[in-house]
């Protein structure tokens, strides 16, 4: 079975976990009232450009330990081609249903998805007021342009 894009990692994270990557956002967003507030939005915005997703982890972690498995078949023994072998039927896995070995690992230490980083930077967003211009204009291109910046 082939899973959605957009929920596919979600759907295969212990309901739990969701849960504490989300509250983690909402209070990152919350937190970010006070004084200097479009400084901090504009730092923790920076914060986001810089962000792994869990697909960067995951292509980054399934190639070292192919890279790994090479070496060590090199140094120590054949065996160690199996996992090499294994880690392309990992990604498959991944591609299609959204789940792989690692990834519930990889949740509990936080790492989020591309949607999810996505809807806190809107958050931030409009808590900053960049969208009032573009809706009190009515132009969807404002608001396209809004969004994307």
């Amino acid at each position: 079975m082939i899973a959605e894009t957009a929920t596919r990692v979600q759907q295969h994270t212990a309901p739990r976990v969701n849960e504490h990557i989300q509250r983690n956002a909402r209070e990152r967003v919350c937190e970010l009232g006070g004084y200097d507030r479009a400084s901090a939005i504009a730092s923790r915005l920076h914060e986001l450009d810089r962000e792994w997703d869990i697909e960067r982890v995951l292509q980054t972690h399934f190639a070292i330990v192919s890279l790994a498995s090479l070496a060590l078949s090199t140094l120590v023994g054949r065996r160690w081609l199996a996992l090499a072998l294994g880690v392309p039927a990992f990604m498959l896995q991944h591609a299609f249903q959204g789940w792989c070995p690692s990834l519930p690992v990889f949740r509990r230490i936080g790492f989020r998805t591309s949607k999810e980083i996505a809807e806190e930077r809107f958050a931030l967003k409009a808590l900053r007021g960049d969208f009032n211009d573009a809706l009190q204009s009515g132009d969807a291109d404002d608001l396209l342009r809004a969004v994307k910046s």
